[in-house]
């Protein structure tokens, strides 16, 4: 059920108006429904596409080691290569929507970006979509310099970066320059505190246990590969988490800033002022901030020509 409090006058009118925004109930499929889970995620890429208008920069559909890559570049970009996970709760995302969602990333980071299309439950559980992030990985790697290579990903796309990293590191191969973590999908038990202390509260968000079984397809949900907070995370670049005080995943993003810190990895928290899950829709100047923070972090650690 959702809890309501008034937005606080710290914030802008956006986000305050953002944060009037009501994201309803959400009722899932039964667990065995295959047809209505692939509804629920074509209705649900549908209204992304509508979300974010065609943008202007140019988008390339590659085929990567059979992995659906979409190249997205700004013009008058060079230097190092951004390759992003999408969002979607491990479900959504895909398709036209992770066209869209690439170029608008591209766009904001003003970096080549590659967002990977990776495959989903309930047609493609768990390891599929890392099996996926991880193939692309490889290729990107052998074929240009580490160094020179970024990795992202935003809420269930943070979940398969991190994850991504895990399985490169253990596979022996090396670690991208920076890692950046929106609000990451860290934790696919649920057990941090503010799923309990911010459901109702985040205004985007609700708990995607029903999903996570679906994408886990009865592998172990505390495997790291699975909840990658719960992980050895020595040796994993300097990483940018964000996060903000009603996000239902803000558990997630501390627990993953602490544990990265006890690995010796350098990491930057930054949490926003009543800041729900995703942010308050992009246009608001603490979005604005969000944004301008990650590209100072990635200048810091990447050389841009």
């Amino acid at each position: 059920m959702r809890q309501r409090f008034p937005a606080p006058a710290t914030i802008s009118e956006q986000a305050q108006a953002w944060l009037a925004v009501d994201g309803g109930e959400l009722t899932y499929p039964a667990a065995d429904d295959t047809e209505a889970w692939l509804a629920m995620a074509e209705q649900a890429n549908r209204s992304t596409v509508r979300r974010f208008p065609i943008s202007d920069i140019p988008v390339h559909t590659e085929n990567i080691e059979g992995v659906t890559v979409y190249a997205a570049q700004p013009p008058e970009t060079g230097g190092p290569l951004l390759l992003w996970m999408h969002p979607g709760g491990l479900l959504v995302g895909g398709g036209p929507a992770c066209r869209v969602t690439t170029a608008r990333t591209a766009a904001s980071m003003g970096l080549l970006t590659w967002g990977v299309d990776y495959r989903m439950p309930p047609l493609h559980p768990y390891p599929a979509a890392l099996d996926d992030a991880l193939a692309v990985y490889r290729r990107v790697v052998h074929d240009r310099d580490p160094a020179r290579v970024f990795v992202g990903g935003d809420s269930a796309g943070g979940n398969i970066a991190a994850a991504l990293l895990l399985r490169a590191r253990d596979a022996g191969l090396p670690m991208p320059a920076a890692l950046v973590l929106n609000s990451p999908q860290a934790d696919l038990t649920e057990e941090g505190d503010t799923f309990q202390t911010l459901a109702g509260v985040d205004n985007v968000l609700r708990s995607l246990q029903p999903v996570n079984a679906l994408y886990a397809a009865g592998a172990d949900v505390r495997h790291p590969y699975l909840s990658p907070v719960l992980g050895d995370l020595s040796g994993f670049p300097p990483t940018l988490l964000r996060s903000g005080t009603r996000d239902l995943f803000l558990s997630n993003t501390v627990r993953m800033h602490r544990t990265l810190r006890a690995a010796g990895v350098e990491a930057d928290l930054h949490v926003f002022e009543a800041m729900p899950h995703g942010g308050f829709g992009g246009e608001s100047p603490e979005d604005r901030e969000a944004v301008a923070e990650q590209r100072r972090f990635l200048d810091k650690h990447g050389r841009r020509s």
